[in-house]
């Protein structure tokens, strides 16, 4: 089973509150949000935002340029569905990020919980040059990232832990760190998930 065929048989099969990563209000997001000062009319794009609420959130609050990528129809379906009539106020994108061609640009890259399940340098390259490109000078970007003492599987699958230290390195030559936090995320079957968040800014080219 490829990754695409892995995860649409999860949301065929899942509920949502059924998923680790269930989270009705994606705090820490929307905290880094205010504080990075995104504007409202912003270009944001939610990379693995499948049927987070995270674009409820962002609409509620007045956000008007929203897109959200998801390698798995059934996820963006779920979201769509509701959503309701507000779903038509976003841009939804089905895609593995690794292979993600971007026809605008973003002033803020939102990722909690994909990066960590690129486990290859190769791939982990690919998603970088990606986001610079599709990134404007001086865009912003949020990774959320499973810490050194966070889970080793997630879905069955194999992730890669980062300390703040390590994901800085790596990425040090595309961004420019703001801040970084270390966070408990409590999922629905009542397990603690230890995370990283990373906000981070796009060096001028």
């Amino acid at each position: 089973m490829n990754r695409k065929e892995h995860w649409e048989k999860v949301y065929q099969n899942k509920q949502l509150n059924e998923v680790s990563w269930y989270q009705p209000t994606p705090q820490v997001s929307l905290d880094f949000i205010r504080d990075l000062h995104i504007d409202r009319h912003a270009a944001i794009i939610d990379i693995g935002g499948g049927d987070s609420f995270l674009t409820d959130h962002l609409l509620e609050a007045g956000f008007t340029n929203l897109t959200v990528l998801d390698i798995s129809a059934s996820a963006i379906e779920r979201a769509k569905k509701r959503l309701g009539e507000k779903a038509g106020q976003v841009k939804w994108i089905v895609s593995d990020i690794t292979r993600f061609n971007p026809e605008t640009r973003y002033d803020f890259w939102h990722d909690r919980a994909t990066f960590h399940f690129l486990t290859t340098e190769e791939e982990i390259e690919q998603y970088l040059r990606i986001s610079q490109s599709a990134l404007n000078n001086g865009g912003k970007i949020l990774i959320g990232t499973f810490s050194t003492d966070g889970p080793e599987k997630c879905s069955g699958l194999p992730v890669k832990q980062y300390s703040e230290e390590s994901l800085g390195a790596l990425i040090r030559n595309w961004y420019e760190k703001i801040k970084c936090i270390y966070t408990d995320h409590l999922t629905p079957f009542n397990t603690l998930q230890h995370f990283l968040f990373c906000s981070f800014k796009k060096n001028y080219t």
